[in-house]
């Protein structure tokens, strides 16, 4: 779940004024060196305390929402009124009320003149927001200079000279096993320190409750306790320096359950200084639709582990088409930068900026190749996402791989499916729950395009080239999706066990 919200307090507000003008760059201390691993741990962490803690501040934010009351029907009904005569309830006030909202998260100083970073959905609706800074509660109009829905990271301005800001520290620099703090205000009840270690880096793949889920993900994982209002907190090393900034945790209760999220500072960051900047966010853009690499994928593309993105899909003239990136490749690195896997590759990709020339690294046909790519600008809405549709009525034609059952692409499916003209295969119409093509991931209204890098035409074509098939995997590379929504990918089916 996201933090940030505390319901029952009543909060203090500010006007609320989102910029779009350039500003002037914030002079940021940054600290790019790793912590010393062969210190041991001390008996008290108290003056990493007192060094960071007024570096963190309490955002309090203020929605105003505009009701209309709500009028009975009966009232004007003249059967109803004809009952009760005088004693007819009166229609009331009829002016729309407005009713306040209010939230409560953290925030951190990052300049002295007073930028502040925080997590994106504790400010996303706000339309006043104030900043309390300090034991002496000391309180600032806080401006909105922007907000990036897509890391859930949001960057303040409060008007100060000589503010305490916290030092940032490299966060690529992060092992698993590093000591942080998380610091923050966790249910109002004031600032709040607690203590852990980094559970794992560059999570990815989660679905939080609330609207402003955040879809470029590469959190730091840590155990150190995190709860509602420690949103837009920091969280530090065991050198005081800001590491990440807290976002999320995991939770059916609500509370801590020892699995919280921040995002890396360095990501942050570079949305922190293109808002100030720019007044507006842009992120690089390939134009491939990649896909994890599992490891019968991995054995099929000749990879040592399963680290790399597979590219299943290039879009049309996207600057990676241009750059020559096919389908198939499987990029390992950019700029010389190990690439983990497709949320792994978007985050770096979308780090960098429009324009720039890229070196790619890709594996193609089991050898490495160099492609210098030059970036575009993503979408706001990030890259097209998959979209299913569930097309009945397909008269099957042929059992292709076990448990799966093929159609042909008749006009009538190809129009249902939108399917772009250069589009041909086999459709899925059925898949069984036990089979192993299930277990691979093949879905019904999959257009099977490719088995063992072989076109396939038709159902019959699906058909004898699973046949034909040897080896313990089978490489199918199928198109899903509607119309311009929709691209390949590959999936790697078992060839060698069976349904029992």
């Amino acid at each position: 779940m996201l933090l940030g919200s505390v319901a029952g307090l009543v909060l203090l507000a500010c006007l609320h004024n989102p910029c779009s003008a350039r500003e002037n760059a914030p002079q940021i201390t940054v600290e790019s060196t790793p912590i010393n691993r062969d210190v041991h741990l001390g008996t008290s962490f108290a003056p990493i305390v007192k060094k960071v803690a007024p570096s963190v501040v309490n955002i309090f934010s203020t929605r105003f929402v505009k009701e209309q009351p709500q009028r009975n029907p009966f009232f004007n009904d003249p059967i109803f009124r004809q009952f009760f005569g005088q004693q007819m309830p009166q229609d009331g006030d009829n002016r729309v009320h407005t009713r306040r909202e209010e939230s409560l998260g953290s925030g951190v100083i990052v300049s002295a003149d007073g930028y502040i970073l925080t997590a994106n959905h504790v400010v996303a609706d706000a339309d006043e927001v104030k900043v309390s800074i300090g034991e002496s509660k000391k309180e600032y109009t806080a401006r909105i200079i922007g907000k990036d829905a897509a890391t859930d990271v949001a960057v303040l301005k409060i008007a100060g000279t000589d503010l305490p800001a916290v030092t940032l520290a490299d966060s690529d620099q992060l092992e698993v096993g590093d000591v942080v703090l998380a610091i923050g205000n966790p249910f109002g009840v004031g600032q709040t320190v607690t203590m852990g270690i980094v559970s794992a880096l560059g999570r990815s793949g989660f679905d939080f409750d609330g609207d402003n889920r955040p879809h470029i993900q590469n959190f730091i994982q840590t155990d150190a306790a995190i709860n509602p209002g420690n949103s837009g907190g920091a969280l530090v090393d065991a050198d005081g320096r800001l590491v990440g900034i807290n976002t999320a945790i995991i939770s059916p209760s609500g509370g801590n359950n020892g699995i919280g999220f921040a995002v890396p500072v360095n990501m942050a960051r570079t949305v922190l200084e293109r808002l100030i900047t720019g007044g507006k966010i842009t992120r690089g853009y390939l134009g491939v639709k990649p896909q994890d690499l599992d490891a019968g994928l991995a054995q099929q593309f000749g990879l040592p582990d399963q680290n790399g993105a597979l590219v299943g899909y290039v879009w049309p003239g996207s600057p990676a088409s241009k750059a020559g990136v096919k389908s198939g490749d499987v990029i390992l690195t950019i700029n010389d930068k190990q690439i983990t896997g497709a949320d792994n590759l978007k985050v770096v990709v979308s780090q960098l900026d429009p324009g720039s020339r890229v070196k790619v690294g890709i594996m193609r046909d089991g050898a490495p190749k160099s492609i210098v790519v030059a970036l575009g600008t993503m979408s706001e809405n990030g890259e097209v996402k998959d979209d299913q549709n569930n097309t009945g009525g397909v008269s099957s034609k042929a059992d292709a791989l076990d448990g799966v059952t093929v159609a042909d692409l008749d006009p009538h499916v190809r129009d249902e499916l939108q399917l772009p003209d250069s589009v041909h295969g086999a459709l899925v119409t059925e898949v069984e729950n036990d089979s192993n093509s299930a277990d691979a991931g093949l879905q019904p209204n999959d257009i099977i395009v490719e088995i063992n890098r072989q076109a396939v035409t038709d159902s019959d074509a699906a058909v004898r080239l699973c046949k034909a098939a040897k080896g313990s995997q089978i490489l199918v590379k199928i198109w899903r999706g509607l119309g311009n929504s929709g691209g390949t990918l590959y999936l790697s089916v078992d060839n060698t066990k069976r349904p029992q």
